[in-house]
């Protein structure tokens, strides 16, 4: 066990911060750190990440992934991130950086990591492992998808060096409301509630173009909002033994069909389950608005995501197979 210099004492609150109490963060990062596959994660990147040679030799590639992963919990630039390691302990702890030994990383090296997982999609690929290992670990996909969208903003504004706003993103409107940016596209298991695929598309793509590329293949039930109604050629063409379960119009020539309507509020009792994965990235995970520019690079940050989305809701179970 490497020996505790007297600032990680002090961060540990081992005689210095006798009174200091556990907050919700603390209890939050044990958590993840303890459900979360670091084995198999850091297994993807490895193969792409820098090997120790002549030079300075490369961080340790798990520490890397427990930063990138702290700027996806708490919504925090290169930057911001840096100074939030130097100002918290508990994320030092968590990264396992000890400041009486070395420095944390800096803005430039979070930048250069980031890159490597969008310049060789590694944000799928671990959105992908995370799936393999929550199905080994007992949580199969069922019989059912539910497909959904939601938009993520970016800005509008032209006041910048380019002069202009994003080219890949796009503006499209929502009721009476104009938004401008990109469309997360997801499908989730009916049962579990957890994301299988997604595609990340420009604001105006219709929710029904992607369709295809979110069911799994093996589905029974394809569940969706009226966006995706009488799409079922779109849907055979992916899972062909599924069955139409998305919610139908039920306003005809100015009369409600109360019995549509009966049964798309029955549909939407499953189909609700989509919003808990949109409810983290988005409202817990802050991810409600672009950081970059270009669609590759904020595809490759929802992937993670929604990795890390999976599993956050799934560690109830996850907690009860880790404990002794």
């Amino acid at each position: 066990m490497k020996q505790q210099t007297l600032a990680m004492e002090a961060d540990e609150g081992a005689g210095f911060e006798r009174h200091r109490k556990r907050t919700r963060r603390d209890e939050f990062l044990d958590t993840m750190n303890a459900i979360t596959p670091w084995a198999e994660l850091c297994a993807v990147v490895e193969p792409h990440y820098p090997k120790r040679g002549n030079g300075r030799p490369p961080i340790g590639l798990e520490r890397m992934l427990r930063i990138h992963f702290i700027q996806h919990w708490f919504n925090l630039a290169d930057f911001a991130c840096e100074e939030a390691l130097y100002d918290s302990a508990s994320l030092r702890r968590f990264a396992g950086i000890d400041l009486g030994r070395e420095a944390v990383p800096d803005a430039t090296t979070l930048l250069k990591f980031r890159r490597l997982l969008e310049t060789h999609k590694l944000g799928e690929k671990l959105f992908a492992e995370v799936g393999r290992v929550l199905q080994s670990s007992g949580m199969k996909v069922k019989s059912g998808t539910i497909v959904d969208a939601t938009i993520i903003g970016a800005p509008s504004s032209t006041k910048n060096e380019q002069k202009s706003r994003d080219p890949e993103m796009h503006q499209t409107r929502k009721g009476k409301q104009w938004y401008f940016g990109a469309k997360l596209h997801i499908g989730v298991d009916s049962q579990s509630g957890l994301a299988h695929s997604a595609v990340l598309t420009p604001a105006n793509v219709h929710d029904k173009h992607p369709l295809p590329q979110l069911p799994h293949g093996q589905e029974r039930r394809v569940y969706g909002d009226s966006a995706y109604a009488s799409q079922k050629a779109l849907i055979h063409s992916k899972a062909p033994k599924a069955r139409d379960f998305t919610n139908q119009r039920t306003r005809r020539a100015g009369e409600v069909d109360e019995v549509q309507r009966g049964k798309n509020r029955n549909k939407s009792r499953i189909r609700a389950r989509v919003e808990h994965v949109f409810a983290v990235v988005k409202r817990l995970w802050g991810f409600t608005k672009v950081r970059y520019r270009g669609l590759a690079k904020n595809a490759n940050r929802a992937f993670v995501a929604l990795a890390l989305a999976n599993v956050y809701l799934s560690r109830t179970r996850l907690m009860t197979q880790v404990r002794p």
